[in-house]
């Protein structure tokens, strides 16, 4: 398996990553199984987190831990906001992992500027990081966030975290393309690892799986981290890492043409579309409509299992308000289009755009969920 330096860490992490939700939905004797395979295969990054379960997840992995913590780089998060919690949820985690300490300690799903002030303050939740850092239980702090880059990038601005981790998927990289633009070269820019997560899109990819793992392993990311509940599935995701080949241009975009979940109605945000007669921005909006839905909703009536997870799955991130807001901020909405289809004939991706704009302005304007 390959393996990548993570950042100014120095730590040698291997591609694969072995998360820690998931092992909440099997028992324990079968999470140290899975623990105990993927050390085994020489995967050496595994993760969890305080809120998993309010600490079943970590008193999984510290199982394993207490035979095996000199195999692997071992991070759990930290979800408090204020100093003294977040001193508390941390000595519970070593308790729980059964160390006396981890390699990285993320301050956990900070998504709002709110909780990046909280954090940042004089008595937020990095105040019990440092302090724990300065006393051997921490060696690296790190941040994650879900789908807002713009939030992550000011937190680098901010403070020098040593690892980021966040969201990578050929899928969402069209709704949230500033990931990929800006944030990624930044936190490289800047000597930070960077962790991945959500390769498949919360398993919105599930049947391109191996190519969605390939696209993340593409980038100039450090770890991929999946997360598993079999040991079937555990060992298909060390098959691919161990077999892991990076994506020619060429099939990099034949990925982007024919993915079935991109179809012909995600935004590949290519630009040709442009320049509108009546100046709206379509790329803009439809990137906007991603930050609603994730570009989810198509108003294509499916089979039922689809349909459920694609109402599951697209008010994962929670911003809709923030896509409305920005939305309400353009001085040229969608409902300007006069449907006089220029557009349409320019799109590489044969996008239906008088008909998606019409979708987007609804979604932007209507009540959240309303349809």
């Amino acid at each position: 398996m390959e393996y990548r330096i993570l950042g100014r860490t120095g730590l040698q992490a291997s591609i694969l990553g072995l998360g820690g939700f998931h092992l909440l939905e099997i028992s324990f004797t079968d999470a140290q199984t899975i623990l105990h395979r993927y050390l085994d295969a020489g995967g050496n990054y595994v993760e969890t987190a305080a809120q998993y379960g309010d600490g079943e997840s970590e008193r999984k992995v510290g199982l394993v831990m207490a035979e095996r913590r000199d195999e692997c780089i071992l991070a759990t998060k930290c979800h408090a906001r204020e100093q003294d919690e977040a001193a508390a949820l941390i000595a519970r985690s070593l308790r729980h992992l059964q160390t006396d300490y981890v390699d990285i300690l993320f301050i956990h799903h900070v998504q709002t500027p709110d909780e990046l002030a909280r954090i940042l303050a004089p008595n937020g939740a990095l105040r019990a990081a440092e302090a724990a850092r300065d006393a051997g239980q921490v060696h690296f702090i790190g941040i994650t966030n879900h789908g807002h880059p713009q939030l992550m990038i000011r937190a680098l601005e901010a403070y020098p975290f040593d690892v980021l981790m966040t969201n990578f998927s050929y899928f969402d990289r069209f709704s949230f393309p500033l990931i990929e633009e800006e944030l990624l070269p930044l936190a490289l820019e800047r000597g930070a690892g960077v962790v991945g997560m959500k390769a498949i899109a919360d398993g919105f990819l599930w049947r391109s799986a191996e190519v969605a793992f390939r696209y993340a392993w593409s980038l100039p990311i450090h770890v991929m981290v999946a997360g598993t509940n079999t040991l079937a599935m555990l060992e298909q995701d060390l098959a691919w890492a161990e077999g892991f080949t990076p994506l020619s241009d060429a099939e990099w975009e034949r990925l982007f043409v024919e993915a079935p979940e991109l179809g012909n109605y995600v935004c590949r945000l290519c630009g040709d579309c442009l320049p509108c007669p009546e100046g709206v921005d379509i790329p803009r909006i439809f990137t906007l409509e991603g930050w609603y839905d994730r570009q989810m909703w198509d108003g294509v009536v499916r089979e039922p299992g689809d349909y459920l997870m694609r109402q599951v799955l697209r008010f994962w991130f929670m911003n809709e308000d923030r896509a409305r807001a920005a939305y309400a901020a353009l001085d040229i909405k969608a409902d300007a289009c006069t449907e006089c289809g220029e557009c349409e004939p320019r799109c590489s991706y044969r996008l239906p755009i008088i008909a998606k704009l019409r979708h987007a302005h609804y979604k932007l304007t209507a009540e959240p969920r309303s349809f």
